[in-house]
């Protein structure tokens, strides 16, 4: 299934005896990981702190990565060293986090991520070790500080359970993570309910990883979801912006899409969207977003910029039409004003769950409200719309529209993309057209 990981995967297992030891260390002739793949920066923080006489490894999810033959997106490093030693080691080096004390090391654009190990709950103290958790057993603070084995078992998933050594370029795999990858398996470490609970994004990283690596979810690591998924309730609003961008635009967005419904996730994200449903799959809002789902995966695919706005207000456009036909039934308000007010309530509703910014709020505003306008076409008004800074974005929204809902809206779709791939003469002349044939329709 997996032909990108490495020949050495399959080699390892047959070794036995290591299964018995607490971690299988792979040399680096067994293994395909070179300095040449890994960001010189990262390599600068690995050999300082080295060094310094901490220990301070590769870990995580860029080993994984290098291991199926990917570009690593980022390269994370675990130490013993705590974040206030490593600050005082580099002075490019700030502090953040409150849950989870970190140190990003910073190289222009590239930041390198610095975690001390990780320990078990029982190692806290009164000053420097500290954990936290809610009533639900969601983990509210985090920095109980260990040894590079508590560290392993601390980590989510076995694929990312990796740790590399810039001492002696080996390999070590805590938690059978070679094994799942070479098998194609999504496996929690520890007990899923548990693990669930102390961190919900847990669940969708879970969905994102099985999408973005075509993998299959252990069973044991998949039963709990469905269950569990209430609890993202719980995470702050802009945690699960963040989240959602990685979800739908990563190049997975749609197969992701497919997995976060069938694990009822999708509606804890997504309930002003979901309502809308149907059991056959086929309105108008599936549709639309089965379409800019692929499309957004296509222009990643292919190295083109995305926005987040234009996949919102695609997804939002159909909720909206019906809260505004809603309200004008009853209220009796005109459209126009029914359709503002549902912008408002849908947004509202939305952004309690997902803190979608202002900055990208206001773009879909823009996109949305140019659909009523490309509808009057007469006099200056086809020249203005074609100048606003968010027409073409509007426009491709029209487009796919009207794609699903065929009928007069292709036409329309059809008009404003000659309209606007034409020469100035040719707009006055279709527009001057445009004017005559309603008259004659006004008439009859």
């Amino acid at each position: 299934m997996f032909k990108h990981v490495s020949r050495f995967c399959r080699k390892m297992f047959h070794i036995e005896e290591q299964k018995k030891s607490r971690y299988i260390s792979i040399s680096r002739n067994e293994h395909n990981i070179s300095r040449k793949d890994i960001s010189e920066n990262a390599l600068k923080v690995l050999y300082r702190l080295n060094k310094q006489g901490y220990e301070a490894y590769l870990v995580g999810g860029c080993i994984r990565d290098l291991l199926l033959g990917k570009t690593p997106k980022d390269f994370d490093i675990a130490t013993n060293a705590t974040p206030e030693q490593v600050q005082k080691t580099f002075r490019n080096c700030r502090l953040v986090g409150k849950r989870f004390r970190l140190a990003h090391i910073m190289f222009g654009k590239e930041i390198i991520e610095v975690a001390t190990f990780r320990g078990e709950h029982s190692n806290q103290d009164e000053q420097n070790n500290i954990a936290k958790r809610s009533q639900s057993g969601m983990l509210l603070r985090d920095n109980v500080y260990g040894t590079i084995e508590q560290d392993a078992v601390r980590r989510d998933f076995t694929m990312n359970a990796f740790y590399y050594s810039i001492k002696d370029f080996t390999l070590r795999d805590y938690c059978g993570g070679l094994k799942d990858l070479q098998n194609g398996i999504i496996r929690l470490i520890g007990d899923p309910k548990v693990r669930y609970r102390e961190d919900p994004v847990r669940m969708l990283r879970t969905i994102r990883f099985a999408a973005k690596l075509d993998m299959q979810i252990e069973p044991t690591t998949a039963e709990p979801i469905k269950h569990l998924a209430p609890l993202l309730k719980n995470i702050p609003s802009a945690r699960l912006f963040d989240e959602s961008l990685k979800l739908l635009q990563s190049g997975n967005g749609y197969n992701t899409y497919l997995l976060l419904r069938k694990y009822h996730l999708f509606e804890q994200l997504f309930p002003v969207i979901e309502r809308l449903f149907t059991q056959n799959n086929n309105s108008y809002l599936e549709k639309m977003i089965e379409q800019v789902l692929k499309n957004t995966d296509y222009r990643i695919t292919n190295k083109q910029r995305v926005n987040p706005a234009f996949l919102f207000a695609a997804f939002f456009w159909y909720p909206i039409i019906e809260q505004a036909q809603l309200t004008c039934v009853e209220s009796g308000l005109l459209f126009h004003d029914a359709f503002s007010m549902a912008i408002n309530d849908v947004l509202s509703e939305q952004c309690r769950i997902i803190a979608i910014p202002k900055r990208l709020t206001t773009i879909m505003g823009d996109i949305w409200r140019l659909q009523l306008r490309m509808k009057k076409r007469e006099g200056k008004r086809a020249f203005a719309i074609l100048e606003h800074p968010k027409f073409r974005a509007a426009y491709d929204l029209l487009e796919m529209r009207a794609s699903i809902e065929k009928g007069e809206l292709l036409a329309l779709a059809k008009w404003w993309d000659e309209f606007q791939h034409t020469s100035v003469e040719k707009r006055i002349a279709m527009v001057k057209q445009l004017s005559k044939t309603n008259k004659r329709r006004a008439k009859h």
